[in-house]
């Protein structure tokens, strides 16, 4: 019997976004001019203030504050009206040394032996489902909400919109889990206010979003995609109604309270570790990414149409306390879960140090992570810039998103006798 499934996605000016995207930026300037520190920072953002609170262990000093307001300007908060703008939000910084305690168990005289900045669980999920490996409904929640800020941006077809906006999509799947059909598309986006009724307005919006967005999204997808998108979808748009007060005005944001949205939008697990405003040598942050890495390479590999792999470990040590492997039954060998998961030990080294050597993670990466999810993503190599209060400018040439790689498809292939 068929079954539905929902994934939502959330705009890079809903609050909770915003205090991602902060404390990523942070995390970037750290790293760029000391690619050993150590940092954990959250933001909340609120109607015109902006807190920061966190740990720090780095050898420069950076003007928080600016950084902040330069992250708020860039993702659309501009104007007075929206009762938080970057130029006149008040910035407090409570970001204090981070605990010797805890930096002891992390450091070691022998790099390699690095122990992990935390205990907990991390997963990783890849599907055959869409060309990213990623699950279907997340990936077009995601595209609607990226082409919708294109549209903000351009502000030529929609001249209305403002920064915060959330989406959800539902998919039909048949029972052999083959995606069937588009069932409900929801979508809400905070808006300029109006001169006409609200009837009027709330049906121009919709109007808008129904013949120039979704075809617009429609546009750039594959073609067996495309065929999902039918008449019949159930479109629920502003279903609140009027939405002019929004971003961290009308909702305080916090770092890390869209985790779901941030992996795969409630399709496999999640260990519960925000990644935002963590260095990689939080094992929430680096372990999802290799746990990723893993479950896309495996799958790319053809040994399975989907995966959910598991890592956990112990602070301060540097080898997993376990590592599990589960195929939902897709896996195209002759062998248990158990015994891929004994296989795949043995091509990816799970200690955090060759996790952070492997994905290239001490480089100033993240800021990109922080807005329309983590994970299926296009890597890129691309130059990157910071400078801070001591005049100092740095420059350098880095790889984003390295765990959507498929590099590792051979040693898969190998080792699996695909």
């Amino acid at each position: 019997m068929s079954y539905l499934f929902t994934s939502e996605s959330v705009s890079e000016g809903h609050p909770d976004k915003v205090a991602d995207q902060i404390s990523d930026a942070l995390i970037d300037n750290f790293l760029a001019f000391d690619a050993t520190s150590k940092v954990a920072c959250e933001t909340l953002v609120t109607t015109g203030q902006v807190v920061l609170a966190g740990e720090v262990k780095s050898k420069t000093y950076l003007d928080v504050q600016q950084i902040a307001r330069d992250v708020i300007n860039k993702i659309g908060y501009t104007k007075s009206e929206y009762m938080f703008d970057g130029n006149s939000c008040g910035v407090f910084s409570a970001i204090h040394e981070q605990s010797p305690d805890i930096n002891q168990g992390v450091d070691r005289a022998n790099p390699e032996e690095q122990g992990a900045g935390d205990q907990g669980m991390m997963f990783g999920y890849a599907t055959a489902e869409t060309e990213n490996y990623m699950p279907l409904a997340l990936e077009l929640s995601h595209r609607l909400l990226i082409e919708l800020a294109e549209l903000r941006r351009e502000n030529n077809d929609i001249t209305y919109l403002r920064p915060d906006a959330k989406s959800q999509v539902t998919i039909e799947y048949s029972d052999d889990n083959v995606p069937q059909r588009i069932d409900a598309i929801v979508i809400s986006t905070q808006h300029d206010d109006f001169d006409s009724s609200d009837d009027v307005m709330l049906a121009k919006i919709k109007k808008d979003i129904v013949e120039i967005l979704i075809p617009r999204v429609v546009a750039k997808l594959p073609a067996h995609i495309q065929t999902l998108f039918t008449d019949n979808i159930t479109y629920h748009i502003n279903p609140t109604g009027v939405f002019v007060i929004g971003g961290p005005h009308g909702d305080t944001g916090l770092t890390g309270r869209k985790i779901i949205v941030d992996t795969y939008g409630g399709k496999g697990a999640h260990g519960g570790g925000a990644f935002s405003g963590k260095d990689p040598s939080k094992v929430d942050r680096s372990g999802a990414y290799a746990t990723r890495h893993i479950a896309k390479n495996l799958v790319a590999a053809g040994l399975c149409k989907e995966v959910l792999v598991q890592v956990s470990y112990a602070i301060g040590v540097a080898k997993p306390t376990s590592i599990n492997v589960e195929t939902y039954g897709t896996a195209t060998i002759d062998k248990t879960d158990g015994e891929i998961s004994k296989i795949v030990e043995t091509i990816f080294d799970m200690r955090p140090y060759f996790i952070e050597k492997r994905l290239k993670l001490r480089t100033p990466i993240y800021s990109e992570t922080a807005a329309y999810g983590h994970m299926g993503r296009t890597p890129e190599v691309k130059t990157v810039t910071f400078s801070n209060p001591m005049g100092e400018t740095v420059s350098q040439e880095v790889e984003t998103f390295t765990w959507e790689k498929l590099d590792y498809v051979p040693q898969v292939k190998q080792a699996f006798s695909l």
